[in-house]
């Protein structure tokens, strides 16, 4: 019954901010550390960002540092992305995951659960 689920999506354009929602359901988040994904059409997945389980420590890629802001509220059991100053390179699906594992880095491979998506599209 593990599930998280993206909201917060749309469009926007660019220079518009949109904070993305990622909700878990069947486990505690806090325990997780939390990354954020990028696909877009024909591409691979990739990621963007994340939060870990413990101290708080947060990582971005240089594409979205200083732009993007990723939180969790732990009561809420909710992880947080907000997406500021976006260009039309950010349109993408955005999905977020969760790992078990302390992490050093924002790859695929060691995150378990995912979500469905939740489409950005930044355009005039």
């Amino acid at each position: 019954q593990v599930q998280l689920v993206e909201s917060g999506g749309g469009l926007v354009q660019p220079g518009g901010s949109l904070r993305l929602s990622c909700a878990a359901s069947g486990f505690t988040l806090d325990y997780y550390a939390i990354g954020w994904f990028r696909q877009a059409p024909g591409k691979e997945r990739w990621g963007v960002s994340y939060i870990s389980s413990s101290n708080g420590s947060t990582y971005y890629t240089d594409s979205v540092k200083g732009r993007f802001t990723i939180s969790r509220d732990n009561a809420k059991n909710t992880v947080y992305l907000k997406m500021n100053s976006t260009k039309p390179e950010d349109t993408a699906g955005q999905y977020c995951a969760a790992s078990a594992v302390t992490i050093t880095t924002v790859t695929t491979g060691v995150f378990g659960a995912w979500g469905k998506g939740t489409q950005v599209t930044v355009s005039s």
